[in-house]
C-alpha cells in the first residue's frame, strides 16, 4: 500500500511547499503548475523566485517571522509571480515545524485564488495599501505600518479607487477582494 501521507502531499488541490529557511526542498505538482515550472526546477530554490520582487520577498520575510512567533501560523492573500512573470492573487497558509525559528522548517500552502479577485497594475506600494485595507486595517493602522504620513496612504487609496473604477472606500475594497458587486 502506497504511503498515504505522500498521497496526500503529491495530490493535494492546492500547492504544498515544505521549506528549510525559506527554500523549497519539497514541492507538490500542483504547486509546479500553479507558477509554471517544472517540479525539479523548485527543488532546492528560494521562495523569492515567486514574489514579484525581491523587496516584496523580503517584506514578506519580515512580517511573516514576526507573526510566526509564538504561534508558527502565518496566513495572508498576496500577489504572487508565475515563472513567465504574470501577476495572480494567492492565499498564502504557513505552519513552522518550531514556532521559536518559524522559516528553519515550515509547511505552506498556495491556492490560485485569482478567478475571485481581480488584478489591476499596481505599483508595490499600492499592493502594499491594497492588502492591508482588505485586511480592514484603517488609513491610520496602514500609515502607521508602512511608516507612511496618513496623508499618503489618502493618496494611494484615491489612485486604487480610480484603477478600481469604485465610487467609495467600500466599493474599493470589495473590487479588491473580489467580491462581486
Amino acid at each position: 500500500m502506497e504511503d498515504l501521507a505522500a498521497l496526500a502531499f503529491d495530490y493535494a488541490p492546492v500547492g504544498l511547499a515544505f521549506t528549510e529557511n525559506r527554500e523549497i526542498r519539497r514541492c507538490n505538482p500542483r504547486l509546479a503548475e500553479m507558477f509554471g515550472y517544472p517540479l525539479d526546477a523548485l527543488t532546492d530554490a528560494s521562495l523569492s523566485i515567486l514574489y514579484p520582487s525581491s523587496e516584496e520577498f523580503l517584506h514578506i520575510g519580515r512580517v511573516g517571522v514576526a507573526a510566526m512567533k509564538g504561534t508558527g501560523r502565518y496566513r495572508d492573500e498576496r500577489i504572487m509571480r508565475r515563472k513567465d512573470g504574470q501577476l495572480f492573487w494567492c492565499r498564502v497558509r504557513g505552519q513552522s515545524l518550531d514556532p521559536e525559528a518559524p522559516f528553519a522548517r515550515a509547511v505552506w500552502s498556495f491556492a490560485d485564488i485569482s478567478e475571485d479577485r481581480p488584478l489591476a497594475v499596481m505599483s508595490l506600494r499600492e499592493r502594499q495599501v491594497a492588502k492591508l485595507l482588505a485586511e480592514g486595517n484603517t488609513t491610520k493602522e496602514i500609515a502607521r505600518l508602512l511608516d507612511l504620513s496618513p496623508r499618503t496612504i489618502e493618496v494611494h487609496r484615491a489612485r486604487l479607487m480610480k484603477k478600481f473604477s469604485a465610487r467609495n472606500s467600500l466599493e474599493l475594497i470589495a473590487h479588491i477582494a473580489g467580491i462581486p458587486l
